[in-house]
């Protein structure tokens, strides 16, 4: 039997079907407080995730073929397979919701349909036409469920396909909908028809009904409890697009509202069906964007937290057909749903690598310019995941220029993934930074920052992007320069402040010490008390290593070593100007940390600390500020130490104090011989001054 139109007497027509001429499906679904919520797929909506199936769609049996590399467990007669084929080209509508001609009525005149019901099953059959045609009346839905049950499990496969559609029609109607969802009995049938018939339109009623039942949540619960899913499953290799979408959609309404089903699903191998049907291609463009965008909304569902079906869909390929989609749509729907399964994906370590080799990057960069913000964003997040696994990835010129840009959004969501999309991708790439400060990255990074104020999810990915440029490629000196005109020492001299938390402090300090290998910068650096903070924060890390020297905590996540070795170093070349030798020195307590960190653990800590004391003592302020901590006894206790380096510097830095000391004893007794010399010029007592003269020389 076929779903066309059997020519109905025009004394059997609903009115009410006459009148109702629904342009948009989605306000039928939405009209019944008793449906599931619109999932947006197909209505447009975007308020929640479920797929939207309306009473209209229900009515809408396109006979779309196609092929897929796994067969479908039911034999089906070839000419069935050919007459669905022959009304592909006959009935099917542009995409999934165009509308497409339905009977609403069942004509009881034909014999085709009656010929083997007689007796009780005439009047079960004129009950049926009832409730089809112009009546929902409870009672009567539930006297002919038993019935209908009967015919189901009757051995003439005729019999048996004429009650799957009636009772899929019947599924059309509130009253008779709700019977069928409070007959366990009935549903349990329903699931052995899609598991074992041989009969297309047996199927196709059967999985038709099942998929109305799941606008509900009772029927989805019906669905679960009867052992659906294992069914529902296998109809996903049907060549059947009817069949096969409306499995799907069965499904997906499962994997939204119904406890129990991921797992039902993954253990019935639906995860690996649906990444098989990620290759869907349909003869019209909307059927198959609108179908993979549910495909796509279940992977997410069942990838979800869930480490094992994220590494299921790497071995199946699936990262590489998800990429594809990317590159190949632009339907925002399917956009948007395959970005948040790839998002899901990129957290994990193992799908990462292998999305960024497919050329995930690149295909997700395409779309940094879409209208809609909601793409946009889950593309940049899924592009930060993935950043730090693409440093060594050529070929995203447009994607940097796409980043730069995107800093001066006015999201601050937006800017925070720009932000840390930048700061991964110019780690140890030179090129990625040259790209970046040929397309202005420099002063978009510090205006990012500047309107970023104390969002330290933005300033501390714009201060690493700013290191890592200001730094290692053949622009160097002119990104520093850039730096500077732009106001940059200004603005991260702020960020030394004790509000900033340490993974800032610490990319700030960086940055300061890429910017101070250019001399001309010390003066600004200077004028804004970055050099005084410096020091501050030297001590106040030396203090936090002290306090935590005995726990396994680390302040912020951060190594206190790591910190104290970056603000040394950079002190280390701040120190060869005297003016900024002065403010160190001014410090209350800066000599003495320095003197102790001789002793650190870490050899490149003593270093330079070392280094930094050498260039401390070239004053004579600071020589004698070393001495008087007690700096001499270790400085000769480090003459003696392994490290031949270490020693070297701990003996020039006592050459220097003794230097000073020595001047100072030369020039003290100089002072002194001198003094000696003038008292002897002169005759003792009276300094040859006539007695007369001699008051006038006294002091009062």
């Amino acid at each position: 039997m076929s779903y066309q139109s059997r020519g109905m007497p025009s004394n059997m027509v609903n009115p009410i079907n006459e009148t109702m001429d629904i342009k948009d499906p989605s306000l039928v679904w939405q009209q019944s407080g008793q449906y599931l919520p619109d999932s947006g797929i197909q209505s447009g909506g975007s308020t929640q995730t479920h797929s939207i199936t309306t009473k209209e769609d229900d009515m809408e049996r396109d006979r779309l073929l196609f092929d897929l590399d796994q067969g479908f467990p039911q034999s089906f007669p070839q000419e069935q397979v050919d007459g669905m084929n022959q009304h592909l080209g006959q009935t099917c509508g542009e995409n999934l919701d165009d509308e497409v001609e339905m009977p609403a009525q069942f004509n009881v005149n034909s014999a085709a349909n009656v010929q083997n019901m007689t007796g009780p099953s005439q009047m079960l059959k004129y009950a049926v036409v009832n409730l089809i045609n112009y009546q929902d009346n409870a009672e009567l839905a539930t006297w002919a469920i038993p019935e209908l049950i009967k015919l189901l499990n009757d051995e003439d496969q005729v019999v048996v396909s004429q009650a799957a559609v009636m009772v899929y029609q019947l599924s059309n109607r509130e009253a008779a909908l709700h019977a069928i969802i409070n007959s366990p009995q009935m549903i349990a049938t329903l699931v052995k028809s899609i598991s074992n018939s041989n009969d297309l339109e047996t199927t196709i009623g059967a999985v038709g009904t099942l998929r109305n039942l799941s606008n509900h949540r009772h029927g989805l619960l019906a669905i679960f409890k009867s052992g659906g899913i294992p069914a529902l499953v296998k109809l996903m290799s049907s060549p059947v697009v009817s069949i096969l979408r409306d499995a799907v959609i069965t499904i997906h309404n499962l994997l939204l509202h119904q406890d129990g089903s991921k797992m039902a699903v993954r253990v019935a191998g639906g995860l690996q069906k649906m990444i098989s049907l990620l290759t869907f291609k349909s003869n019209s463009h909307s059927i198959t964007v609108k179908f993979l965008t549910i495909i796509t909304d279940c992977l997410h569902i069942l990838a979800c937290g869930n480490q094992e079906s994220k590494l299921i869909i790497l071995a199946a390929q699936g990262h590489v057909e998800l990429v594809r989609i990317m590159r190949s749509f632009n339907y925002e729907k399917l956009l948007w749903l395959t970005c948040r399964v790839l998002k899901v994906l990129s957290v994990c370590s193992r799908n990462k690598p292998a999305i960024v080799e497919a050329g995930g990057m690149q295909a997700l960069a395409m779309h940094l310019q879409h209208d809609s913000q909601q793409l946009v964003y889950n593309v940049l997040w899924t592009l930060r995941n993935l950043s730090d696994a693409g440093t060594k990835v050529d070929g995203l010129e447009q994607l940097l220029q796409s980043l730069v840009a995107a800093l001066g959004h006015s999201n601050i969501n937006i800017v925070t993934c720009a932000a840390g999309i930048l700061s991964n991708l110019t780690c140890n790439n030179q090129r990625n930074k040259l790209t970046v400060y040929q397309f202005g990255g420099v002063e978009a990074l510090v205006r990012a920052i500047m309107n970023a104020e104390d969002n330290e999810e933005i300033t501390k990915p714009a201060v690493c992007a700013l290191r890592h440029i200001t730094s290692g490629h053949a622009e160097v000196e002119n990104s520093q320069n850039s730096f500077c005109r732009t106001g940059g020492i200004q603005v991260i001299a702020k960020l030394l402040q004790p509000s900033s938390h340490w993974p800032l402090i610490k990319a700030v300090i960086g940055l300061i010490k890429n910017i101070a290998q250019c001399k001309a910068t010390h003066g600004l650096l200077r004028e804004h008390n970055a050099i005084h903070n410096l020091a501050g924060l030297l001590m106040r890390a030396f203090q936090d290593l002290q306090n935590h020297s005995n726990t396994s905590v680390k302040p912020e996540e951060v190594r206190m070593e790591e910190v104290i070795e970056c603000v040394t170093g950079t002190l280390h070349i701040l120190a060869k100007e005297s003016q900024s030798r002065s403010i160190m020195r001014s410090q209350q307590g800066f000599m003495s940390v320095l003197i102790q960190l001789l002793f650190n653990n870490f050899e490149n800590i003593r270093r330079l600390a070392a280094d930094t004391l050498n260039e401390l003592a070239a004053d004579k302020e600071g020589a004698d500020m070393i001495e008087a901590e007690g700096g001499t006894a270790s400085l000769n206790e480090l003459l003696h130490c392994g490290n031949e380096a270490l020693a070297t510097c701990a003996a020039a830095i006592l050459s220097r104090v003794s230097e000073h000391k020595l001047q100072k004893c030369l020039s003290m007794e100089l002072t002194s011989s001198l003094f000696s010399e003038d008292q002897n010029l002169w005759p003792s007592g009276d300094l040859g001054i006539a007695p007369d003269l001699q008051g006038m020389t006294r002091y009062p």
